[in-house]
């Protein structure tokens, strides 16, 4: 489950813009969570397509889920206790095949 980063987000996540696709939940044994995708991350890109807000996340994972294998870039929360704070992590999405 996703949304969009509205200035709460950005001021609940300590973001410097209210931009891209906020992860609200993660489904067990879903694609996203075989890729890594945490909930509180952002989502920045997929396919190395900028996504700003649910419009560009609608249109880039739609095409993204068509070929199936796709990369999606997200911001991230450290773990508690790490000074260093947000990073940015590449996640390889890919298909599940029986």
């Amino acid at each position: 489950m996703v949304g969009s980063v509205d200035e709460d987000i950005r001021k609940e996540l300590k973001l410097q813009e209210a931009k891209g696709v906020a992860v609200f939940e993660v489904i067990g044994n879903s694609r996203a969570d075989y890729a890594g995708i945490k909930v509180r991350s952002v989502i920045k890109e997929i396919d190395k397509t900028e996504i700003r807000n649910m419009m560009d996340f609608g249109i880039a994972i739609k095409k993204a889920m068509k070929e199936c294998n796709f990369t999606l870039g997200t911001y991230e929360p450290a773990d508690p206790g790490d000074p260093v704070g947000w990073g940015v992590n590449f996640h390889f999405v890919g298909c599940k095949r029986d």
